[in-house]
């Protein structure tokens, strides 16, 4: 009998609590790293364009982004989304709630991914580059017919490792009022002394990193 209690009660909670932070948690994920990844993939472009080593090398240009990049980096996740609630008001209308959260995360994958991307172009054999370059390939050309093309398998790479950083990041988020699986554990769990409702959060969060590390492995291998 208090078995069957539990279950009904756990059902109860998963329907109206649980579930619905589901889904937002996937929309914060999902939102955070498709725009992390376009900014940060731009951003990246312009750091192997300008960079000391770069195809077209800009010293004030590169130390402008660099400082960008590094600054935002340097900054944790919950002290990031604190520091520009003001401007994320002010786009977004208000400081709670998931799409509140979307905006500082973003800011931080986009510097996060950029660097990792940065990183990955710079591994690119550099006689590929030269090659091109003597068949009078356009800096543009080398990019996305070299550079990119060669780095498939490492964008899949970053693009696995900034999901997982970022689920775990919308954990934090919701510690401020962000919303999804990490509000649920914190508020329904922690503070209301709620054991399932808290290992339950936590099971399907692993649960998210489990099968986003799948899928990442499967196209790392596909596309190496």
């Amino acid at each position: 009998m208090l078995n069957g209690e539990f279950w009904t009660l756990w059902m109860k909670y998963f329907k109206k609590i649980i579930g619905p932070s589901i889904f937002a948690t996937l929309r914060m994920v999902i939102a955070t790293v498709t725009i992390g990844f376009a900014l940060g993939f731009g951003l990246a472009i312009l750091l192997t364009i300008y960079g000391p080593d770069g195809l077209n090398p800009k010293k004030k240009i590169y130390k402008i982004l660099d400082f960008l990049v590094n600054t935002i980096r340097s900054f944790p996740i919950l002290i990031l989304i604190v520091a520009i609630s003001p401007l994320t008001r002010m786009i977004v209308g208000t400081t709670v709630g998931e799409k509140a959260a979307i905006l500082p995360l973003s800011i931080a994958a986009t510097a996060f991914i950029a660097r990792m991307l940065e990183n990955s172009f710079k591994e690119v054999d550099k006689q590929l580059i030269e090659a091109a370059r003597s068949f009078g390939a356009t800096d543009i050309q080398i990019i996305f017919k070299i550079i990119v093309k060669e780095s498939v398998p490492s964008i899949i790479s970053i693009a696995t490792m900034s999901t997982i950083t970022y689920i775990a990041s919308t954990t934090i988020a919701g510690a401020v009022g962000g919303g999804g699986l990490g509000a649920v554990a914190l508020n329904y769990g922690y503070q209301s002394f709620n054991n399932s409702i808290l290992y339950t959060s936590v099971f399907i969060l692993f649960v998210m990193v489990i099968i986003t590390q799948a899928i990442g492995s499967w196209l790392y291998k596909k596309f190496l």
